[in-house]
């Protein structure tokens, strides 16, 4: 795979692994550990998730201008994995979230996601400079697009294997305190804690009837139970931080080792000076006009796509948690199906777009971008006709009803399966290929800012990702995903109208 490669390749492709692998432990339980951890709403936790979500994107712009201020490409990307160790290393220290100390504990948590973010800004558009000046070689410069499709798949190894890690740390110190894991439990106790039986009778009942299954024979007092409870599921989590902690450091050992025999982005030349006619003056600000147009076109339609395949850590996994059987399979493992997806069916998707090109039907990069808001679209459709067949009512509305009728309700492993395949499809025709319209249509002199532009557009459709657990909660769930089916196929029939005129700006 890497021999007809540049060495730096596996080493820079590790280090993001090992980063990847940290980050995903974390992203993969965020906004249930919120939940469980303090008892903060479902609203609340994603609102926060937004935000820390957002805030890495936008941050990649800070870490990139300061790399190029100071030249110094190796040193920031070894900051950042520093600054991210930190940020995990404080997310690790169990401490019991109580009414007394849960201000300033949410805040130390808010701090250190801000620690995460700000690393992973400083670390990740960097390395992948870096990767770029590999194929700067023209020895190698056939190969870039192949190169960053591995790296891209070590990237999605990492996220493959981090999902576990944290339900079966938490399922594992659950039962050395004798108790069994049950993912409605934590928000029932919240309430208990703060209300007792004045919770309502109904969410009492589901409560003592839960507590029965998680610690069979338990006649002692509740409210010393949930105490007990929440402290062993959290602090499960928080030895998942670990974890991350420890791949942060593998990451930064990795580079610190091989950093000499990777690349420094050159310093920049002086440009010539051109005298160009007025004429032609014109000519070139209309077609950088026309290019920074199409760009922003694009832009506006990769907002929605994020906002929508986002989701997967908001209010799909609240779905897992709430409307999947988690009896065999944790909320929090599904975040792996993705990567799983992505590291099998990008070469098929290769394979079918290699086969069209060579048949004289390629399919140009725009268009890939409007059927992939299409396929996403029908992630949604699917889920909205399931969760109208089975009549699912809102997420508040669900988590009230007794534990034996909701468990007759509750979906099969098989849901998710179906939608992530979509969704991750969806993800292979707009992400790469949305990063490879930027760098066609981009004016040279101003590349970088354009990538810039990408990632911003990524950091505004994460930053209204609390919106989808807001419906979720509020509405039936049918009519949730009802306005992502709609968001999608709108961003579709939009893109599928431009795409002449994208087609000619490109060309």
């Amino acid at each position: 795979m890497f021999s007809q490669h540049p060495k730096g390749l596996l080493p820079a492709a590790l280090s993001n692994m090992g980063e990847r692998f940290g980050y995903y432990i974390m992203n993969a339980v965020l906004v249930l550990f919120l939940c469980s951890k303090f008892g903060l709403s479902n609203e609340t936790s994603a609102l926060i998730y937004s935000f820390f979500y957002a805030g890495i994107y936008i941050l990649s712009l800070v870490g990139g201008l300061i790399a190029d201020r100071t030249s110094n490409y190796k040193g920031t990307i070894q900051v950042g994995l520093i600054i991210m160790a930190a940020g995990y290393v404080i997310l690790s220290i169990p401490i019991l979230a109580t009414p007394e100390n849960s201000t300033w504990l949410l805040t130390v948590t808010c701090v250190a996601l801000f620690m995460i973010a700000f690393g992973n800004g400083l670390f990740k558009g960097n390395l992948q400079a870096i990767v770029g000046q590999l194929y700067d070689d023209p020895k190698y410069a056939s190969k870039r697009d192949s190169g960053f499709q591995i790296f891209y798949v070590f990237i999605n190894v990492g996220g493959l294997i981090a999902p576990f890690v944290a339900p079966l740390l938490r399922s594992w110190w659950l039962g050395t305190k004798g108790l069994a894991y049950n993912a409605d439990l934590p928000a029932l106790a919240h309430q208990f804690i703060e209300k007792g039986q004045a919770m309502g009778a109904e969410a009492y009942d589901k409560f003592t009837q839960l507590v029965g299954e998680v610690a069979p024979g338990y006649s002692g007092d509740l409210s010393a139970f949930c105490t007990n409870y929440l402290d062993a599921f959290n602090t499960g989590i928080h030895y998942s931080f670990i974890a991350s902690v420890a791949a942060m450091l593998i990451s930064l050992v990795i580079f610190f080792v091989y950093k000499n025999g990777l690349p420094n982005p050159p310093k920049k030349e002086a440009a010539a000076v051109v005298n160009y006619t007025a004429e032609e003056k014109q000519a070139m600000a209309k077609e950088i006009k026309q290019r920074m147009y199409a760009l922003f076109a694009v832009l506006g339609i990769a907002i929605f796509f994020w906002f929508s395949f986002h989701q997967n850590g908001t209010s799909l996994s609240l779905f897992a948690r709430d409307f999947v059987k988690s009896d065999a399979i944790a909320p929090e493992i599904w975040q792996a199906v993705n990567p799983f997806f992505v590291i099998v069916l990008t070469p098929v998707i290769m394979l079918i777009f290699g086969a069209l090109s060579r048949r004289g039907k390629e399919i140009s990069t725009p268009r890939k971008i409007g059927i992939g808001m299409g396929i996403a679209g029908l992630a949604y459709l699917f889920l909205m006709i399931y969760s109208n067949m089975m009549g699912y009512p809102s997420a508040e509305e669900f988590t009230k009803l007794a534990p034996n009728v909701a468990e007759n309700l509750k979906s099969g492993w098989w849901i998710m399966f179906v939608i992530y395949f979509f969704l991750t499809v969806a993800e292979l025709f707009i992400s790469p290929l949305g990063l490879s319209f930027v760098s066609k249509v981009a004016p040279k002199n101003m590349q970088g800012l354009c990538q810039g532009l990408w990632l911003g557009a990524t950091a505004v459709g994460n930053l209204m990702l609390w919106v989808g657990p807001l419906m979720y909660s509020a509405w039936p769930i049918w009519e949730a995903w009802g306005v992502f089916l709609a968001v999608c196929l709108i961003s579709m029939v939009v893109m599928f109208s431009m795409v002449k005129w994208l087609e000619r700006v490109t060309a």
